[in-house]
């Protein structure tokens, strides 16, 4: 392969040289990518804490506007996140051993701080860390591809994999255990692989559809006003297309599902419950027309368009807002809400664990409105407080020094750039985007909700 077969194609945005200053843009573009994934976790809080159903059995406000749309937010942020870590741009053959290795021990180092929290009680909420894991180790040969291939997987994977999903099912053993532990990996690790992949709540080879989208958005230049403007006019697009034809395909489809029920695995009143509040990550597949609808983690194409597209117009709208300028008032008003956004949307690995623990635990006393306000201002206030002091997370800081450490033993001594200080913003933040870095705005991973 030659150079100029390497060099960035059209589209593709490449890094700073590692001694670039972060300019402004890169500040508004670090900002709202961290307020976006700040947003999210406020939104799976919400749908973790707070009532799924109100009195007359119809879904909350919360379920509406949270459910499988925090999920996915943050999976496509974790897509984002490894294009900004691979220098936003397609890796050279060259930097191969290094970069697999780094995702790797990203991976590994996550799948363990998933597997811990996995003893915590799944009432509250099933653990995504492990299946992020798995899309991580998924993601590995998608670096190397270049963005129009990466995008054209994210499609094939949003047509296909459903269908596939669909198929395999019957033949398949549904999940046995909601949270995966240590224990139950080394006893069962077959069925592990399984449920992580394909049967569980996030199956990872459905939801790389997030992870080829956020690859692609990481790959453009998100300082600019065009790029902002363009996702959130196409996430704005996909999300109305989804609910439009789900819409329209809505009657159709329940005229075949209910026929269907007596082949199906679920009573009337779970049929219901997939229907309205979502599913646990598969549709059945006691009829095909279960692909038509969009409710939920039901994993079908109009739930992935949907909630794909909703996830890329909040990032669009995050970039924009940030780049307000005037009036003064408005200015302050928009780095008011997005400077705790963003303070929280950087540490979510260490706030989404202290979450599910809290979650878990004989201090969670308080009723499901109280809990979230508690939590919500909690997080919000140590967000704030890392930013201001030490300025990366504490499992942020691990999983980093693991992952810089195995990109380092991967790479030659020839090869190795010389230890030095980074520049750094006003946050204690370091130059993002550096071919190789590890931006602390950029958290190792996030979790969703439903």
């Amino acid at each position: 392969m030659t150079d100029q077969a390497l060099k960035p194609r059209a589209g593709e945005a490449a890094a700073p040289p590692p001694t670039a200053p972060i300019t402004t843009g890169d500040r508004r573009r670090i900002l709202a990518v961290d307020a976006t994934r700040g947003a999210a976790l406020l939104g799976m809080i919400a749908v973790h804490s707070l009532n799924d159903t109100d009195a007359l059995g119809q879904p909350t406000w919360s379920t509406t506007i949270f459910s499988g749309r925090a999920a996915a937010a943050f999976a496509v942020l974790t897509g984002v996140t490894i294009a900004f870590l691979t220098g936003r741009r397609r890796v050279r053959a060259s930097a191969a051993l290094p970069t697999m290795t780094a995702l790797l021990i990203r991976a590994l180092a996550i799948a363990a701080i998933g597997f811990a929290l996995g003893y915590t009680n799944a009432a509250t909420a099933t653990v995504i860390l492990p299946y992020y894991a798995v899309m991580l180790l998924l993601t590995i040969p998608l670096v190397f591809l270049p963005t129009w291939l990466v995008a054209f997987t994210g499609i094939a994977v949003t047509g296909g994999m459903p269908v596939l999903t669909h198929l395999w099912l019957p033949r398949l053993t549904g999940p046995t255990q909601p949270n995966l532990t240590f224990g139950w990996l080394f006893t069962h690790p077959l069925e592990s692989l399984t449920q992580l992949s394909i049967t569980g709540m996030y199956p990872a080879l459905t939801w790389m559809a997030y992870l080829c989208a956020g690859i692609v958005i990481g790959r453009l230049n998100l300082a600019r006003l065009r790029t902002a403007i363009a996702l959130l006019a196409t996430g704005t697009v996909f999300a109305v297309a989804a609910a439009v034809t789900a819409s329209r395909l809505s009657q159709l489809a329940l005229e075949h599902i209910w026929p269907a029920q007596y082949a199906s695995t679920l009573d009337e009143y779970e049929t219901l419950d997939m229907l309205n509040l979502g599913g646990d990550g598969t549709a059945p597949t006691s009829t095909w027309w279960w692909l038509a609808i969009d409710s939920p983690h039901t994993g079908t194409p109009l739930d992935l368009l949907g909630t794909t597209g909703t996830a890329v117009a909040l990032l669009g709208i995050m970039l924009l807002v940030a780049r307000i300028a005037r009036p003064t008032a408005l200015r302050w008003l928009v780095a008011a809400v997005q400077t705790p956004l963003g303070a929280a949307g950087s540490i979510t690995l260490t706030l989404y664990t202290l979450h599910t623990v809290f979650m878990s635990s004989s201090y969670d006393t308080y009723t499901p409105t109280t809990g979230f306000l508690v939590q919500l201002g909690g997080v919000l206030f140590l967000g704030l407080c890392v930013r201001a002091t030490i300025g990366k997370g504490p499992l942020e800081a691990l999983v980093t020094a693991l992952t810089r450490a195995g990109r380092r033993w991967a790479t030659p001594p020839s090869r190795r750039p010389p230890r030095a200080q980074p520049h750094r913003t006003s946050a204690n933040a370091p130059v993002a985007g550096q071919p190789g870095g590890e931006p602390a705005t950029i958290p190792v991973s996030s979790e969703a909700s439903r």
